[in-house]
């Protein structure tokens, strides 16, 4: 999974790249200080996994990773070039989703490009210059579906369905909120066109309104949450500043900053949750004495797909599944002591994987 960090310039985008993958990326006062994206690799934070490895003290415990990538500041006039958006664009079409960092905290020490503090009008910037971009990529799909139809009609409906979407655009809306039938949608999908990712809201609070949980009380974020609301989109109130503070400390540390601060998760912790939910991903596990494991999976696939994630052997002489969920492995202390009481299950083909499933999947080639 990879994750895209966007935002204007200054507001919060490297530092909180930083924070959350301990990368190192440059951070100053000034627009386009990251001009070639930053790319950090993380685990995903499992204590399932941690749980697991225990009793198997294997050679490596394995976790599932998210790609994390800085992407350089966007300005007014990308879609046209201005300033580093050509590199911008092109940047977050390889990206699975979009993390829009805002800034909601005023700060006279810290430049803003547009000169205020105002996170619905920066978020208005952003997706206006995507929506531009996105028209150009339509009128390309139009112009080429409708040269193809005079060989073969079936591209005429192609036609129809980006000129729909192309008005919709115009209107200044968004690939996301477009309703059609889900043959148009897949259709659509093919053209990887940039406002048609998800998108998470992070809110750059102060420490102060960070820490004291009153967001509420936040005009800024009430604003942004308002603005996310309305698309179905979800906020998440971070910090920074303090999440590349803690970025610093040890485990011991960590824990004992944020119960002062009356913080129960981390940043890392909260996007990586709410990226999951996003993208409909969830996690499988496989243990031995060699590794314990942690895979990433869509939600609802079958068991013969999933074990093609492990080796593509795997999948093409798949036989069957034998599973434990992980609450039935707590709750009996052991795999052994789960076997014993009939809690591993033996699946076949039509199985599909659950969050947390411990699974040893049975092949030959």
């Amino acid at each position: 999974m990879k994750l895209g960090i966007v935002g204007l310039p200054n507001v919060g985008k490297s530092t909180l790249f930083n924070a959350i993958t301990n990368a190192g990326a440059e951070c100053a006062n000034y627009p386009f200080c990251t001009i070639e994206p930053n790319v950090g690799t993380v685990a995903v934070p499992d204590s399932r996994l941690d749980w697991l490895s225990d009793p198997y003290h294997p050679k490596k415990t394995t976790p599932a990773v998210i790609e994390f990538v800085d992407i350089a500041g966007l300005v007014k006039g990308a879609s046209r070039g201005e300033g580093l958006g050509n590199q911008f664009l092109s940047n977050i079409r390889g990206t699975d989703a979009i993390v829009h960092v805002v800034r909601c905290f005023d700060d006279e020490n810290v430049i803003h490009v547009e000169g205020s503090t105002d996170p619905v009008r920066d978020i208005g910037i952003i997706d206006l210059e995507l929506i531009m971009a996105d028209l150009e990529m339509v009128d390309r799909r139009i112009d080429k579906a409708k040269k193809a139809a005079k060989g073969d009609k079936k591209f005429l409906h192609e036609a129809e369905v980006f000129s729909g979407l192309r008005d919709w655009l115009n209107d200044g809306n968004s690939v996301r909120s477009y309703q059609c039938s889900e043959d148009d949608r897949e259709l659509i999908a093919t053209s990887d066109l940039l406002t048609l990712k998800p998108v998470i809201y992070a809110a750059n609070l102060d420490e102060d309104t960070f820490s004291g949980g009153e967001y509420g009380e936040n005009p800024y974020y009430c604003a942004v949450k308002e603005l996310a609301d309305k698309e179905g989109a979800q906020v998440i109130p971070v910090c920074a500043s303090l999440e590349e503070e803690l970025s610093q400390m040890d485990s011991e540390e960590q824990a004992a900053f944020m119960e002062d601060l009356g913080i129960p998760e981390s940043g890392l912790d909260r996007l990586v949750k709410a990226s999951y939910t996003l993208l409909g991903l969830i996690s499988f596990l496989t243990s031995g004495e060699d590794e314990c494991r942690a895979w990433t999976i869509t939600r609802g696939t079958k068991a013969p797909q999933a074990a093609g994630k492990i080796h593509s052997d795997f999948e093409r002489g798949f036989i069957r599944a034998e599973v434990i969920a992980y609450d039935d492995m707590v709750a009996c202390g052991s795999e052994k002591a789960a076997r014993e009481k009939g809690l591993m299950r033996s699946e076949g083909k039509e199985y599909v994987v659950q969050d947390g499933d411990i699974i040893l999947f049975r092949f030959n080639v």
